[in-house]
């Protein structure tokens, strides 16, 4: 398994794990040079948001993998995490409709969360 999809598939289990809405993941990496996925996921409120990334960021950390950079922790309604290979967006619900980044990176591949332990 490459490692960006490790880093993808340990950073799925912990949004899952804080129960994260609307899950999804695309490989961007046939369409940019930015990062090999992009992680989406949202909370239902500014509490579950900030949650959802402190996971994150302590499981990825445990298996050794750190941010480079977090954008939007304070706010909470836009949280970006990036691990360079992979970079992981929690969304409050408002805007995550208004960004829409499922449609904006729709040339990237959908995969599903179970196909990233394969």
């Amino acid at each position: 398994m490459n490692l960006s999809k490790e880093m993808a598939r340990i950073a799925c289990e912990a949004l899952e794990e804080k129960k994260a809405e609307d899950l999804k993941v695309i490989n961007i990496e046939p369409v940019s040079v930015l990062a090999d996925y992009f992680i989406i996921a949202s909370g239902l409120n500014k509490n579950q948001v900030q949650t959802l990334a402190d996971h994150v960021e302590e499981k990825m950390a445990q298996a050794g993998f750190h941010t480079k950079q977090v954008e939007g922790y304070i706010s909470a309604n836009w949280i970006l995490m990036d691990y360079g290979d992979i970079v992981i967006h929690v969304f409050d619900t408002e805007n995550r409709l208004f960004y829409d980044l499922e449609r904006i990176w729709r040339d990237g591949k959908a995969v599903e969360v179970v196909d990233l332990s394969k």
